[in-house]
């Protein structure tokens, strides 16, 4: 387990004391509380002894993303009871079917817009964060959002739904894209442990075709147009980062046909069995013929090259693609 960590879970574990001391002093039963402290006072106990971490039956170390899900966790999945395993299992299902209810619908027209996405988790929840949001206001503006939270597993998975909440918040306030980011990353500064940061990207899509777009230190997302792929680069760093961080947002117009392909790093870090990854160049490379295909068609090609790249070599990182295009 890495310094950073460490420090991080402690951090955690120490907070989580506090507040539960703070509670017995206002229930009446505290039995459950008590016991609860016991574990956080032992967990604090081992990390003293440098035990933390390690399985109690195996004494292995435990996987850190189960660590940040939990850190109270003594025990390996492999070493869980037939019992604990199968309330796991239930509890990661119903993880996935919150997690699935939280995206938008794949299909999306929206005035002059169309928009399209694929969303797939390495596991049974996902830590990217994908969605798009078309106001309620008379700008009639559709707002697209794809980003990667740091970690994998259940713990990135919630970091993931708390930015959905900040960014539907965030948006009925009538914000720009750069100030959404901007207000969102202080909120998420505040509100995790330092460890925690997402790249996204952050656009507002208009109704005469104007484009902006607040790339939070993510994947470069393309502009495609019918002579040219354009990509847009970082105008900022990851989210969580620093809580004063600076945002702008750089404007592009789109024509009739025109589109902008986002996507996260489980596209162009993916690796074939030679350990060689997909990179951005081979994405550019194939969507640049590829001008007139609608969101959902442009979607399916990247899908398709990616599975004849990767050969069968299993994907290990969460893998999200959005494409919107301006239909008139």
């Amino acid at each position: 387990m890495n310094t950073v960590t460490k420090m991080d879970l402690r951090q955690r574990l120490l907070d989580r004391r506090q507040r539960l001391q703070t509670a017995i002093g206002e229930f009446k039963e505290t039995t459950h509380v008590m016991r609860l402290l016991e574990e956080v006072d032992s967990a604090l106990e081992r990390m003293d002894k440098e035990s933390y971490g390690l399985c109690d039956v195996c004494h292995e170390p435990i996987r850190e993303e189960r660590l940040m899900a939990d850190p109270l966790t003594r025990n390996c999945i492999d070493c869980l009871t037939p019992d604990q395993q199968r309330a796991l299992e239930q509890d990661l299902d119903l993880a996935s079917r919150i997690q699935t209810q939280l995206l938008p619908n794949k299909n999306l027209s929206f005035g002059d817009w169309e928009a399209y996405y694929h969303y797939e988790p390495a596991g049974p929840v996902s830590g990217d964060y994908c969605d798009l949001i078309s106001p309620d206001t008379e700008r009639g503006d559709l707002f697209f959002l794809l980003g990667d939270v740091s970690g994998h597993g259940v713990a990135a998975s919630i970091l993931m739904a708390h930015l959905h909440a900040l960014f539907r918040s965030l948006i009925a306030v009538g914000l720009s894209a750069d100030q959404l980011v901007q207000r969102a990353n202080r909120i998420f500064c505040e509100s995790t442990i330092s460890a925690d940061y997402a790249t996204l990207v952050c656009g507002r899509a208009g109704k005469s075709g104007e484009v902006d777009v607040c790339n939070a230190g993510h994947c470069p997302p393309l502009l495609v147009r019918e002579d040219e792929i354009t990509s847009l680069e970082a105008t900022g760093l990851p989210i969580g980062i620093f809580s004063s961080g600076e945002y702008s947002a750089e404007r592009v117009q789109l024509a009739r046909g025109d589109s902008l392909l986002l996507y996260s790093d489980g596209l162009t870090e993916a690796q074939d069995r030679a350990d060689a990854e997909y990179g951005a160049q081979r994405l550019a490379r194939l969507i640049k013929g590829r001008h007139e295909l609608p969101p959902e068609a442009l979607t399916q090609v990247c899908l398709e090259d990616l599975r004849a790249f990767l050969s069968g070599a299993p994907r290990t990182d969460d893998l999200a693609i959005m494409v919107i295009r301006r239909v008139r």
